[in-house]
């Protein structure tokens, strides 16, 4: 079967009700991004980050996969296809994706503050102050916040390598390092770019530009694939 690598970004999760983290006024859900999503908000007033956290889980908890999720689940019964995402949430998981790798964490883990290799599933339960790791440490979510390290970036890397098919939905390409992934493509795979906006974010010309939103172009797509 042919090996297919997906990207996707806030975009996809947006059609299913989630708030994409960077909304066009420079807050995230209202938030500083600053005050909410780095290492030095944590240390500040880790029970905010904590509140905001909790708050986002249980909205993604109570979103549902949207038709979009679907199809590209679907794909697995003909493609070789593993997803890379960079949202948060669950909602590939839900619509039966089985190989999914989260780039920026998940909200259904909690992790320990001190030990990173201490990993929780918390599904949509509440991290409080108090709540504490097998060694005895403060539980954080399981998040990659601005100015730390994305462990699983070099894990993904070979997949893109050696993909044949590409398939990037949902994401301005903007935040770095999940943006660099796409240098990594063979130039004989297939690309393709599925973005309301696709023709002002990708300037690579090797990307077939669908300029729709996730669910319409990623029905498309797959129909097309599939019919191949």
């Amino acid at each position: 079967m042919k090996k297919i690598v997906v990207l996707t970004g806030a975009g996809i999760s947006a059609e299913s009700g989630l708030k994409t983290f960077r909304d066009s006024n420079g807050l995230w859900e209202n938030h500083k991004v600053e005050d909410v999503a780095t290492a030095q908000a944590w240390k500040a007033d880790p029970e905010m980050v904590l509140e905001f956290y909790n708050q986002r889980r249980l909205q993604a908890s109570r979103a549902m996969p949207n038709q979009a999720h679907f199809y590209l689940a679907k794909l697995e019964k003909y493609f070789s296809i593993i997803i890379v995402t960079q949202n948060v949430d669950d909602l590939h998981e839900r619509a039966g994706s089985s190989k999914v790798i989260h780039l920026h964490g998940e909200l259904t883990k909690a992790r320990s503050s001190k030990n990173p290799s201490l990993i929780y599933q918390i599904n949509d339960k509440r991290i409080e102050i108090g709540d504490l790791c097998n060694e005895g440490h403060q539980l954080r979510p399981h998040i990659v916040w601005f100015g730390e390290e994305v462990p699983m970036i070099s894990k993904v890397i070979p997949y893109f390598q050696y993909a044949e098919i590409v398939i990037v939905i949902g994401t301005s390409l903007s935040v770095y390092p999940a943006s660099g992934l796409i240098d990594y493509i063979p130039s004989n795979a297939d690309c393709y770019y599925i973005d309301p906006n696709a023709n002002e974010n990708m300037n690579n010309i090797n990307f077939k530009l669908i300029s729709k939103n996730a669910v319409i172009g990623i029905k498309e797509l797959v129909e097309k694939l599939i019919n191949n």
